[in-house]
């Protein structure tokens, strides 16, 4: 993988990026993405955050390396703080977990004026994504669930200017789950979810055999449903 020859999980990262716009992608590492996006003219410049010495020399020589000096610019600092308000209108942030990228979007809420779209790709807890985007007035535009080397990955793309609700009457399984995952079932969204599905089982017995307090009935309680969830979109 390099700039010229995303990975299939970068890939998918970059086509939900809107045409013509300024990107950020925030823990880059090497670049590849924003690089990708520039070479490609799917983006007009764009801008790399990297919190560590190293990803971010690693972005530095990519961004040398391709050509996109003063097109493409390395920022070493911690999540959104490398950006201006309405610096960019577009931020991807993948490889990190859902809360992760949850708490970098709202410890950054005040760099997130003028960004129209947030294209999100968690490693896990992509729920907790799901959770802050409705919580904080982005609609959730679109999803998709990939499998690469054998690991699953799910995209989330938030709209600020989408007024229109993805969520039924059915909200909080779909925040759990994902409602455009739901409708669009494919192969990779299976195979996630009957292995979760085999976890939250096991977890259950193991809570339903030991001691019973306040805590772990609530606990209990709550994996039985997510279990119900699941047996439900999947049947």
């Amino acid at each position: 993988m390099n700039e010229v020859n995303l990975s299939m999980r970068l890939k998918r990262v970059y086509d939900y990026i809107p045409e013509g716009t300024k990107l950020a992608d925030i823990g880059s590492d090497h670049a590849y993405l924003p690089c990708y996006a520039v070479l490609n003219k799917r983006s007009v410049s764009a801008i790399v955050g990297e919190i560590t010495e190293g990803p971010f020399n690693s972005a530095r020589s990519t961004i040398r390396q391709s050509g996109l000096e003063g097109i493409v610019e390395a920022r070493m600092g911690d999540g959104l703080e490398v950006l201006l308000p309405n610096e960019v209108d577009v931020i991807t942030i993948a490889g990190m977990g859902g809360s992760l990228i949850a708490s970098i979007l709202e410890n950054g809420k005040d760099k997130l004026v003028g960004v129209e779209t947030l294209v999100l790709q968690p490693n896990i807890g992509a729920y907790q994504i799901r959770n802050w985007l409705d919580k904080e007035g982005y609609s959730l535009v679109d999803e998709d669930i990939v499998e690469e080397d054998g690991k699953i990955y799910e995209i989330l793309v938030g709209s600020k200017s989408n007024p229109i609700s993805a969520y039924s009457d059915n909200k909080d399984m779909e925040l759990f789950i994902g409602p455009f995952l739901i409708k669009n079932q494919n192969e990779a969204f299976r195979k996630k979810w009957e292995h979760e599905k085999s976890n939250f089982e096991r977890i259950l017995s193991q809570l339903e055999s030991a001691k019973q307090t306040d805590e772990s009935v609530q606990k209990i309680k709550e994996i039985a449903q997510k279990i119900e969830w699941i047996k439900e979109v999947l049947s």
